[in-house]
């Protein structure tokens, strides 16, 4: 059972105003800066889209270079500001491309997970 109500998990998600993603290969813990994965200056602005149905998705496409090829990366942070706000684990092809450049598209979401 759920401890939020969709319509709850949006209100908050749309109370945040998300500025800024970061890469890592490995959870970035409850800071959002273990594992942490260089690039062009570690961080790209990025927009999110309205919430809906408890989930807050990436407005457009971010993209980020200067990763060493193959890097794998299989977490990204949010950042309002230099205040952390969420995280998320990535699925799909998670390897930067041989000129170290990878993409975070608009299936990227922000979830707030029901409290354990």
């Amino acid at each position: 059972m759920s401890v939020f109500s969709t319509e709850g998990k949006n209100i908050m998600l749309d109370g945040l105003t998300p500025d800024e993603v970061q890469l890592h290969d490995g959870d970035p813990g409850s800071s959002g800066t273990a594992n942490r994965v260089g690039g062009t200056d570690g961080e790209e602005a990025a927009t999110f889209s309205a919430a809906s149905g408890g989930e807050r998705a990436l407005a457009s496409q971010v993209d980020f270079t200067g990763l060493d090829g193959g890097q794998t990366v299989t977490w990204f942070s949010v950042w309002e500001g230099a205040t952390f706000v969420g995280k998320g684990e990535l699925t799909g092809d998670t390897a930067a491309n041989a000129a170290g450049e990878i993409s975070l598209t608009t299936d990227t979401k922000l979830i707030l997970e029901d409290p354990a």
